[in-house]
Formats: structure tokens, C-alpha cells, sequence
């Protein structure tokens, strides 16, 4: 097998890959473009690496991966840290492996921060109900850490004048407090099951522990278990009663412009679990229900061929 010199010494010849010219990099103005740069220069220097140990280390991963993107020509690494280059996502993802640093940092030195992805859900309102990993990748909330003393949990009180100091809390530390397996669920912009306790737009805490439907025992609706149910259709939020055992009826709010629906179970119907938590956003009134009749688009979302009566029916 032939050998080249490649970095520290003579490399198998299959180590060698085509590198991109670091023209192929998208430059993008600003300054955070160029602090990335230099924080991944004294990173570099910081290790004692040469631009030749990166490029042989990131002809490596390449090649594990077989994808060439993966590898970092001196002339590219150049470029991403002295001209305010930005590197792929292949290439960051290489420098992060041979940098020991998590890519979130990575990303968060060229303005993109994965801890953000809660405050940018509300630019978008899809309008069917689906289970939501969006917030899987967080790594730290912002979160109150230190109250004023006067406060009294008793009292009604505008929380944000009692709280004197908020910052951002690692995950990790929040662990202790887990006791049951959760999965996160949205409520579509045009889903009115559950309207007006789960108004659309609403997100739910789904504890799929409890997936079994509860036959009775609750003194009004508030107490009555709600549940998050994955059918052929997609996911609804909604009360259950289970008269036969091959039987579920999804049963919507009375207020709700929805019908109930009977469903074989388990072939048509899947309760994940109970609703034990919700997000709901307030203030943000629309006229939901006229709304809701005049698209056809609503009825598939939550119903499967059942139309919805017009209001005062």
C-alpha cells in the first residue's frame, strides 16, 4: 500500500481525503462571526495543536464517517479563525471532537444558542396536536435563583418583583427532582378538544406512567383525568371513558365545537399517558371557533369524518 506524508509522520494512503478550499465556507457578517474564530484559535492553542494535528485528526474522523466534510485543510481553519469564516456543521462537529468541548458551546460562540429554542416555539403555530421534542437538546434553563426574602408562597403576588436575581440553571442539577417518565405535547393551533380548559396553543406535561384509563371517582372536570392519545389521524388531548375493552371514546369539552369519537382499541387508539402539567399562554384571544368552522383543514385534525355543529346547536 503506498504511503504519503500527512502531519506527524507517514499515514496509510486511505487517511487521505480531498479537503474543500476554504472558499467553500460561508462568511457571514458580524461580530460574533469573528469572536467564534478567535475562541477557536486560543482554544487550539490552549491544547498545543498545530492547524497539522487538526487536519490529521479531522482526516480521521472522515474517514470513520465517510464523508469528507468532515475534514479541515489548514487553509480552512485559517480562514474560520482569522477572516470570520463560518464553519459546516461537519466541520464543527470535528472541531468540537478534537477540541473536547460539547458543539453546543461551539454553536453558542457563532450566536446560536440551543438554550433559546423555547422562546423562538411561539414564532410558529402548527395546527395539529403532536408530540413536541423540541426542548430534548436544552441544556440550562434561566430560572429564579434567589427570592426575596419576603415572599410568601400563601400570597398572591407579582412573582417578578420577588424574584432578585434569576440565572441560568444546568439541567443536570434538575434531575433530583425526576420521579416518572414524561413526554412533552403541543396543542394545535386548530385543535379545540379540550377548549376552553386546553386552549390551542397550550403546551401539556404527559406522564406516561399513567396510561391506563381511570373509570370515575372525580367531584368535577378539573379533577377528571385527561389524556394524551396518539390515533391513525394523529394526537389529541381529551377525556377517555372505556365502556368495553376493545372500545375507547374520546370524549372533547362540553364548550368544545368537537364531537366524540369511538375508536377500536388498542388498534385505533393509544393512550400515552395523563396530562399532569400545562403551559398555557393567555391574552392572546382570536375568534377560535369561527375560525375552526369555516376550515375544512379542522375537521381532519379532530375528528375522522364527523362534521362540526355550527354554534348554539
Amino acid at each position: 500500500m503506498g504511503r504519503v506524508c500527512f502531519g506527524h509522520g507517514f499515514v496509510p494512503q486511505q487517511l487521505v481525503v480531498k479537503f474543500c478550499d476554504c472558499s467553500c465556507l460561508h462568511e457571514i457578517a458580524g461580530d460574533s462571526m469573528w469572536a467564534g474564530g478567535q475562541n477557536l484559535r486560543v482554544l487550539r492553542e490552549q491544547l498545543g495543536l498545530t492547524m497539522k494535528d487538526v487536519e490529521y485528526a479531522s482526516a480521521r474522523i472522515a474517514l470513520k464517517h465517510g464523508n469528507d466534510e468532515f475534514a479541515i485543510a489548514p487553509s480552512a481553519l485559517s480562514g474560520i479563525e482569522t477572516k470570520g469564516l463560518v464553519p459546516s456543521i461537519f466541520r464543527l462537529y470535528s472541531l468540537a471532537a478534537i477540541y473536547r468541548r460539547d458543539i453546543r458551546e461551539l454553536m453558542s460562540w457563532y450566536g446560536v444558542d440551543l438554550n433559546e429554542t423555547a422562546s423562538d416555539l411561539d414564532f410558529v403555530a402548527p395546527p395539529k396536536s403532536h408530540v413536541s421534542e423540541a426542548l430534548a437538546n436544552i441544556s440550562a434553563v434561566r430560572m429564579p435563583v434567589r427570592l426575596d426574602p419576603s415572599f410568601d408562597p400563601r400570597r398572591t403576588v407579582n412573582f417578578g418583583r420577588m424574584v432578585e436575581d434569576w440565572g441560568m440553571v444546568p439541567l443536570a442539577y434538575l434531575t433530583r427532582f425526576e420521579s416518572f417518565q414524561y413526554t412533552y405535547g403541543y396543542i394545535g393551533s386548530e385543535d379545540l378538544t379540550m377548549y376552553p380548559i386546553l386552549p390551542p396553543g397550550s403546551f401539556v406535561q404527559v406522564d406516561e406512567v399513567k396510561n391506563k384509563v381511570a373509570d370515575g371517582g372525580w367531584r368535577s372536570e378539573y379533577e377528571r383525568p385527561i389524556y394524551f392519545v396518539e390515533t391513525r389521524n394523529g394526537h389529541v388531548c381529551c377525556w377517555c371513558t372505556s365502556n368495553k375493552p376493545e372500545e375507547i371514546i374520546l370524549q372533547p369539552h362540553p364548550l368544545s365545537p368537537v364531537t366524540a369519537r369511538v375508536l377500536r382499541y388498542p388498534q385505533e387508539a393509544e393512550v400515552i399517558g395523563q396530562v399532569v402539567g400545562v403551559a398555557i399562554r393567555l391574552g392572546d384571544w382570536r375568534p377560535v371557533f369561527d375560525a375552526a368552522i369555516n376550515s375544512k383543514a379542522h375537521e381532519a385534525l379532530n375528528l375522522d369524518d364527523v362534521p362540526i355543529p355550527p354554534l348554539g346547536s
